[in-house]
């Protein structure tokens, strides 16, 4: 019994070093890589959703810079009406400048 204690002791010692053990992990190339946001290029699966958030933010801007340029056209449009209603006032008043 005693042989039979002794022979299980170095299993039990092994056995917890070995849930511990460090090994190489073996990746491919792109599989895994630092996020973008740390310096590396990322995955393919990060370079893609980052163009797509990218392309999202660029037409919601075109979308912005179409609509401020249909207002600024708009205000132009009435700039030029009032002009033309002020001059048609003056005008009407008579003077030596007119």
């Amino acid at each position: 019994m005693f042989r039979a204690t002794i022979a299980k002791a170095p299993r039990l010692a092994l056995a917890p070093r070995a849930a511990f053990s460090t090994t190489a992990r073996a990746m491919t190339e792109g599989a895994t890589g630092a996020p973008p946001k740390t310096g590396g290029s990322g995955d393919a699966f990060q370079r893609r959703e980052k163009a797509s958030e990218d392309y999202a933010i660029r037409q919601r801007e075109k979308e912005k810079l179409l609509e401020l340029r249909k207002k600024l056209d708009e205000q132009q449009v009435h700039i030029k009406k009032l002009a033309d209603h002020i001059d048609e006032i003056t005008k009407n008043q008579g003077g030596e400048q007119n």
